[in-house]
């Protein structure tokens, strides 16, 4: 069963590690807008934030449940978090702008984009976090649907470590098919961080396979504990 939890012990000094860019005032300003904002509107569960790493390049893979999603896992984290966003959004002006500021990078969806694979490894190097919706898509019935096979390059290569991460409740609030979001309870749960020297024993095929079957087991748990009904899968 998930708990809640509390910050990495190393993260809680207002400086950051010198491997980590902290320069960007205005995503910290944005993370702290949306920590008071969102709340209120989506009573939150936050677990596991202990297991966010302290140093080294972090691939989170987490399910897509919403368009909310992104905020909610961004907000929760210490480090700043990069984001694979659709290339169709860098096109509007402002937008694009905006969206740069707070460390999106663009993703040609449909096609494996090489480009968006090398700007992730180039973060992941420098010691940056990448969040991964690894489904490609937002979920049509709340199940974590099979993952693309670019996660395991990007977790094999240039990770130093990977974070699960499970979204529930986000669905019920925003699924694809209703244009404006409702009110409702939302659970977000960080799992343990599993170092790259494990994720090497995987070939590419078994590792996203494993990492899936962790994150529905972690789904199971938090609905559980939510008094929620199980999910089925085949």
């Amino acid at each position: 069963m998930t708990r809640p939890s509390h910050p990495n012990p190393k993260l809680r000094s207002l400086r950051l590690p010198d491997t980590i860019d902290s320069s960007n005032l205005f995503y910290f300003f944005i993370r702290w807008i949306l920590r008071l904002s969102l709340p209120p509107f989506w009573r939150t569960r936050i677990y596991g934030r202990h297991n966010e790493p302290s140093e080294g390049g972090v691939v989170y893979i987490s399910n897509h449940q919403s368009f909310l999603d992104p905020m909610l896992v961004g907000f929760s984290l210490i480090r700043p978090l990069s984001y694979m966003a659709r290339s169709t959004l860098f096109d509007t002006p402002g937008l694009k702008q905006l969206i740069t500021a707070l460390y999106a990078f663009p993703v040609k969806r449909g096609k494996a984009d090489t480009g968006a694979l090398k700007e992730a490894m180039r973060r992941l190097k420098r010691g940056g976090q990448v969040l991964i919706f690894a489904e490609g898509t937002r979920t049509r019935d709340g199940r974590i649907a099979p993952f693309l096979p670019g996660v395991a390059l990007l977790a094999q290569r240039a990770a130093k470590w990977i974070v699960p991460v499970v979204v529930d409740g986000a669905f019920e609030a925003w699924p694809r098919n209703r244009a404006l979001p409702a009110p409702g309870d939302i659970t977000v749960a960080f799992g343990e961080a599993i170092p790259q020297e494990d994720l090497r024993e995987f070939k590419s095929a078994e590792l996203v396979e494993h990492i899936r079957q962790i994150m529905i087991q972690m789904q199971a748990d938090i609905r559980q504990q939510t008094e929620k009904p199980a999910l089925k899968y085949d």
